[in-house]
């Protein structure tokens, strides 16, 4: 019984953990020029994920953009994912040549940007720079 009680609270505590962090995460949105111009405008600190379906090194990016905006210094960052392959226009217009690109603005100023990284400390500290 006394296992058991152990067990639960764990549980209730576990849960109650991942919604706080749920509710400090950075807000993931699909692209779109109007909603990041808004962004700029705004001032906010901006993530744009250029990802391709295909591409190991974006999978490999990914769980660590996961991981790292659920943090709650980042919950004001908004992170944008940009399809390489279907959104060119908006590719070019970032003046990006390759998936796994990953570009931070502090409103209209890009701050950073890298080709290829998966190493968890980089990222953090390229998200850092949009802060």
């Amino acid at each position: 019984m006394v296992r058991l009680r152990a067990l639960m609270i764990a549980i209730v505590a576990g849960v109650t953990m991942f919604a706080s962090l749920s509710a400090s995460a950075a807000e993931w949105k699909t692209f779109d020029a109007a909603s990041f111009a808004e962004a700029q405008k705004e001032g906010k600190p901006i993530l744009v994920d250029i990802f391709a379906v295909w591409c190991p090194v974006c999978r490999a990016q990914n769980p660590i953009l996961v991981q790292l905006t659920r943090e709650p210094k980042y919950e004001d960052l908004v992170a944008f994912k940009l399809d390489f392959d279907k959104q060119k226009d908006d590719v070019r217009a970032l003046n990006a040549q390759n998936q796994s690109t990953l570009i931070v603005f502090k409103g209209e100023t890009e701050t950073g940007r890298s080709v290829g990284d998966t190493d968890k400390d980089s990222i953090a500290a390229l998200l850092d720079k949009a802060l």
